[in-house]
């Protein structure tokens, strides 16, 4: 391997370190979300020691095709030192306002839609709703009122001719409806017994 190859791996290396320093302290900084289930947590350590191993690998490959030596892992080992030597503190510190600038937006756009988009749709809807039940109502109370008003010449008919009819037919008459009342009454007695049992 000749010598300005092995300065570029040197220097690809010891970058790879500080970034790896970077990785790792956004990784654990992000943890606690997924500390509660013992899966996730091997699953996502795995995954990101899996992960930033390929990555290396993979810049060791683009600059010496893949060619390991001993200083490679002295180099990733200098760059992660120097990350956390020089810039570990800055860095978390960056990442904190980070996450708080990226939460304080969120917060802002979520806010702002509410207000913008779903608060009106949950008016309109709202207004809809009570125009089309309020448009129920009215018609049927008209239909109502024509009903009775069709009825009304029906229902004195049937006064008449009851008011021709012997008294035995008339005492029958009375009999089906004291019957009627009187299930009727028994029927809501029932009722209201089981929803009081019920509470």
């Amino acid at each position: 391997m000749i010598l300005s190859i092995q300065f570029m791996t040197m220097l690809a290396m010891v970058l790879g370190g500080f970034y790896l320093g970077i990785a790792l302290d956004t990784f654990r900084r992000a943890s606690p979300h997924w500390k509660n289930s013992l899966f996730l947590i091997y699953f996502m350590e795995i995954g990101f020691w899996f992960s930033q191993t390929l990555l290396l690998f993979y810049i060791l490959y683009r600059v010496n095709a893949g060619e390991l030596r001993f200083y490679v892992f002295v180099a990733v080992l200098l760059g992660f030192a120097v990350y956390q030597a020089l810039a570990a503190a800055a860095y978390k510190k960056l990442l904190e306002h980070l996450i708080q600038f990226t939460l304080s937006v969120y917060h802002f756009l979520a806010k702002l839609i509410n207000m913008l988009l779903i608060t009106p749709i949950i008016f309109i809807f709202t207004l809809l709703f009570s125009a089309i039940a309020y448009t129920i109502q009215v018609l049927f109370i008209v239909l109502l009122t024509i009903s009775k008003v069709l009825l009304a010449p029906f229902k004195f008919i049937i006064l008449l001719i009851y008011n021709f009819l012997p008294e035995s037919i008339k005492n029958y008459f009375y009999k089906i409806a004291g019957f009627y009342s009187t299930m009727k009454n028994i029927c809501k007695k029932w009722l209201k017994y089981i929803t009081s049992k019920r509470r």
